[in-house]
C-alpha cells in the first residue's frame, strides 16, 4: 500500500513571522496524531522563506519543498532561482507544472520547460511533484483524459524512473481550484485511475508504487471522500494549508482512509 503524502502550497501567501510559526504548529500538530508515522508530509513555502522553514522543520519529520525553479543550473537569468540553490536550502520536494504556472502566470509555461523543470530537479537531488490538469473547458468538451495523457507523458520525456522516489504526480482540475466548484470522489478515481494507467503504459509495474495526489480545492470537509479513493494517495494542499487546523484535518483523513 502506498503511504499517503500532504503537501502544503502556501503560495505567495505568509512572511518570516507568521511562516515559521505555521511550520511549528503542523510539526506540533502532526507530532500530536495517532498514527502519525503513516504519513508523510510536506510544506511549500515562498522562496524567501525555504532555508528559515527548512531549518525549523529539521528534524520534525516534517518535509520541505519549492513552489518552482528554473531548469537551468545558472548564469544570466535575472530572477530566477535553479534547482541546486532550492536543494542547497534543505528542501526535497519541487513542484513543476502547477495549474497557476501554465494558466495564469507570466508567459505561462508549457510542456517543454516543464519537462525540463522536472529533469532538472532530479538532477538536482529533488523529487518532482508534476502537476497535470484539464481546465473548465477541456473538461466540458471531453478532453480529460486526453489532456492528462499528453501533459503526463510529454513531462516525463527523458526522465529517471527507476523507483517510488523518483516521482510523485499531482491531478489538478483546473475548473475546482479557487472557482466554488468541486470535483466528486467518483470524477477524481476516474481522473486518477487513468493516470496510474498511463503510467504503467509508460514504466510499467512501477507505476503501482507512484504516489497521485488530489490538488483541486482540497479540505477537511470533502478530504474523507477523496482521499478514500484507491488511487489517490493524498493531496496538494492550498488554501486549506495556510491554518494549521485545516491543515492537519486532511492530514488525519489522510492517516484515516489508510487505516481502514
Amino acid at each position: 500500500m502506498r503511504k499517503p503524502l500532504v503537501v502544503a502550497n502556501w503560495k505567495m501567501n505568509l512572511d518570516l513571522k507568521s511562516g515559521p510559526a505555521l511550520a511549528r504548529d503542523v510539526a506540533d500538530g502532526l507530532r500530536r496524531l495517532d498514527s502519525h508515522a503513516n504519513v508523510d508530509v510536506a510544506v511549500c513555502p515562498p522562496a524567501t522563506m525555504l532555508t528559515t522553514i527548512a531549518q525549523v522543520l529539521s528534524g520534525t519529520g516534517v518535509a520541505v519543498g519549492a513552489q518552482d525553479a528554473y531548469f537551468e543550473p545558472g548564469g544570466a537569468f535575472t530572477g530566477e532561482v535553479s534547482a541546486a540553490m532550492v536543494r542547497e536550502t534543505g528542501a526535497t520536494y519541487l513542484i513543476v507544472g502547477h495549474s497557476e504556472r501554465r494558466h495564469t502566470i507570466g508567459h505561462l509555461e508549457d510542456d517543454r520547460i516543464i519537462n525540463l523543470k522536472l529533469r532538472a530537479a532530479q538532477h538536482a537531488g529533488l523529487l518532482p511533484i508534476l502537476c497535470v490538469g484539464e481546465t473548465l473547458g477541456e473538461r466540458q468538451a471531453g478532453q480529460t483524459l486526453d489532456v492528462l495523457t499528453f501533459q503526463l507523458t510529454a513531462g516525463l520525456v527523458g526522465a529517471r524512473l527507476t523507483g517510488a522516489d523518483d516521482l510523485v504526480v499531482a491531478y489538478e482540475p483546473v475548473w475546482a481550484i479557487g472557482t466554488g466548484l468541486n470535483a466528486t470522489a467518483e470524477q477524481a478515481q476516474e481522473a486518477h485511475r487513468h493516470l496510474r494507467n498511463e503510467l504503467t503504459r509508460l514504466i510499467g509495474p512501477l507505476a503501482d508504487a507512484i504516489r497521485i495526489l488530489y490538488g483541486g480545492s482540497l479540505k477537511p470537509d470533502n478530504a474523507d471522500s477523496l482521499l478514500a479513493q484507491p488511487d489517490v494517495d493524498g493531496g496538494l494542499v492550498g488554501g486549506a494549508s495556510l491554518k494549521a487546523e485545516s491543515f492537519l484535518g486532511i492530514i488525519r483523513a489522510a492517516i484515516g482512509t489508510r487505516a481502514k
